[in-house]
């Protein structure tokens, strides 16, 4: 169990996905990560903002269970990051910026495949990857190479790769990045779906109209969180009209690249 003391008391844990208290990652001389503490609820669109440097990958690694920190604690879906990174790794949804793709598979070879990974049981992986695919309106590309595809539904498929486990979390890192502003509307539906199913979504982004989407934001400057609330409590304390102009009133203050 926990330590209570230290860990954030604004819920109970069971419902929570994510609680870090003090999480620290050093790198010598050099503090990546500065003593962060905050939990996210199940379901919940959790929006993790930073500029390039600000640390906020380097706290993603440590949540995802591939890099352990200096100091401090956090749990995962219920697994410490330190102590559990192996059940951290099986109980969440990661996809990234590239997508992580086969471009010279088929559409639902890379989803065989990514189910294989996650350890979904072979007996349902055939009927896991009907249901998805018909939920994404893929499955007409079923037999098509992915090369093929559309960067719009390259995007889709990706996401759809990462949760096919059907995982309590996933983490997005800048998962639109180089999406025209119609398939990124179209990806935050399926973001919606998701969370709506009870998954809890982690997501990174440079774009800050996405950041309005979110439920709540935690907002990295030098490897502190420096703000978390939501948009509409962040616009109201700044005065400001959208998350753009409170991303660059607080990123102004950065002092390391």
């Amino acid at each position: 169990m926990p330590d209570d003391k230290l860990f954030p008391q604004s819920a109970d844990n069971r419902e929570l996905s994510i609680v870090a208290n003090q999480i620290t990652k050093r790198f010598g001389s050099f503090t990546a990560v500065d003593h962060i503490s905050f939990d996210v609820k199940k379901g919940e669109i959790f929006g993790f903002l930073g500029a390039n440097g600000a640390g906020k990958t380097t706290a993603m690694k440590m949540l995802c269970g591939l890099s352990k920190p200096t100091s401090g604690k956090a749990t995962v879906a219920g697994f410490d990051v330190t102590t559990q990174s192996e059940q951290i790794k099986k109980n969440i949804g990661y996809m990234s910026q590239k997508f992580s793709l086969y471009e010279d598979l088929k559409v639902w070879e890379n989803m065989r495949l990514y189910a294989g990974i996650y350890g979904v049981e072979e007996k349902v992986i055939d009927s896991r990857i009907d249901e998805f695919l018909e939920q994404l309106g893929l499955q007409k590309e079923k037999n098509s190479m992915v090369k093929s595809l559309p960067l719009g539904w390259k995007q889709k498929l990706a996401f759809t790769v990462s949760i096919i486990h059907k995982p309590g979390i996933v983490f997005l890192d800048e998962p639109t990045g180089g999406v025209d502003p119609a398939s990124r509307r179209q990806f935050w539906e399926l973001i919606y779906q998701t969370a709506d199913k009870g998954i809890t979504v982690f997501v990174t982004t440079h774009y800050m109209d996405e950041a309005e989407y979110c439920d709540r934001i935690s907002i990295m400057v030098d490897g502190k969180i420096v703000k978390l609330d939501t948009p509409a409590n962040l616009k109201k304390e700044f005065a400001a009209k959208n998350m753009d102009e409170v991303f660059r009133l607080l990123a102004r203050k950065a002092i390391r690249n």
